[in-house]
């Protein structure tokens, strides 16, 4: 019977170690978002998805983040192996083993893995697959920040939508959103613009959306608008690493 490690050690080789990353976003629902790499074509991909994990796995998650809620703090599912999240989109691929992973970051931006859990499986559906997209390092960028929006009823994140490289990555969710509408959570993840904010053009170094501060948004030409809650994932390094 294998035994968890304890969760204040560090496995050395954690972060060297070969598959995919999966960062957990949310409370109610807990969704799985791809840590997308530009230059490796293995994990040049922008994916949302949210696997169905064990009843443990979940608690140990929501436990620890309770815990850590006021830090900068995320929690991530590590798969062993090379395989191609195409396997996600495609339904061939319905389940994979999971480990549960904190991950801290230093003043310097360093992060560190902790295992929380070993290996469990997870279960993956295609229908539960919201958004899919190659990451193309020459695609350019939009003039204004855009986001894309996925939750499920009331808790709605958004996250940086990936075009040129280089870029940064991150995931929030919002407080008090107000005109977002089902449609806009799924089947597809919506796009969601936020005109007072130009994008910019680059791997930022700090994110654009300030925590506590009321943004005005638009899906299409529908208002929307939120307050930016906890960052759940921020990366401007290893996404654009050559």
């Amino acid at each position: 019977m294998s035994t968890a490690p304890r969760p204040d050690t560090l496995s050395a080789d954690a972060a060297d170690r070969h598959g995919h990353r999966f960062l957990l976003i949310g409370k109610k629902t807990v969704f799985s978002y791809h840590l997308g790499l530009y230059h490796v074509p293995l994990h040049a991909f922008q994916l949302i998805t949210a696997f169905g994990l064990t009843d443990q796995l979940r608690t140990t998650y929501l436990d620890d983040l309770a815990a850590h809620e006021d830090q900068q703090v995320y929690y991530s599912l590590f798969t062993e192996g090379h395989w191609p999240l195409q396997e996600l989109v495609d339904g061939t691929r319905t389940s994979l083993p999971v480990e549960l992973e904190r991950v801290t970051v230093d003043a310097e931006g360093r992060r560190t893995f902790t295992p929380l859990l070993p290996a469990v499986d997870a279960t993956s559906r295609k229908e539960d697959v919201v958004h899919y997209r190659p990451l193309v390092a020459d695609a350019g960028y939009p003039d204004f920040l855009t986001e894309l929006v996925f939750g499920r009823d009331d808790e709605i994140h958004l996250t940086h939508a990936l075009a040129g490289a280089p870029n940064w990555d991150e995931v929030i969710t919002t407080v008090d959103p107000q005109g977002f509408q089902p449609a806009d959570l799924a089947p597809a993840a919506a796009t969601l613009t936020v005109p007072s904010v130009k994008d910019p053009h680059g791997a930022a170094q700090k994110s654009p959306l300030t925590p506590g501060t009321r943004y005005e948004g638009k899906i299409g030409d529908r208002p929307v608008s939120f307050t930016v809650g906890r960052q759940g994932w921020w990366n401007n390094t290893s996404l654009n690493a050559q």
